[in-house]
């Protein structure tokens, strides 16, 4: 073999290796993963929320919840992320927005995304 097919099979490798690389990193990147909870599981107050929300969300739609008390509502946050394109950024905004008002209201529970 020539130098220049060397040449050739190295620069393809890299060229792939690379492609996978920043494939993967995307990937991972994107791959968020933020604790979650079941509708069924939440507090009466968020579920009315909930379905206060639900008329405008499409499927890229999050919504976040945190609460210390199942009872105080003034001890509840319930945000969600509804006129979205992408999911993953739907999920983070909500996460975003729910830290905020917990943070204000002083709740000790850490937010997590609703599953419907």
């Amino acid at each position: 073999m020539s130098f220049s097919k060397i040449d050739l099979k190295m620069k393809r490798a890299v060229f792939v290796f690379g492609f996978i690389f920043v494939a993967l990193l995307g990937l991972s990147a994107s791959a968020a993963v933020f604790p979650s909870v079941s509708l069924s599981e939440l507090p009466d107050p968020l579920r009315y929320a909930w379905r206060n929300q639900q008329a405008e969300m499409t499927s890229t739609s999050h919504c976040a919840a945190a609460y210390d008390s199942p009872s105080d509502t003034e001890k509840m946050v319930f945000r969600c992320s509804i006129h979205i394109k992408m999911s993953s950024e739907g999920e983070r905004r909500a996460m975003k927005y729910c830290e905020e008002k917990r943070a204000e209201k002083n709740i000790k529970a850490p937010c997590r995304l609703v599953r419907y």
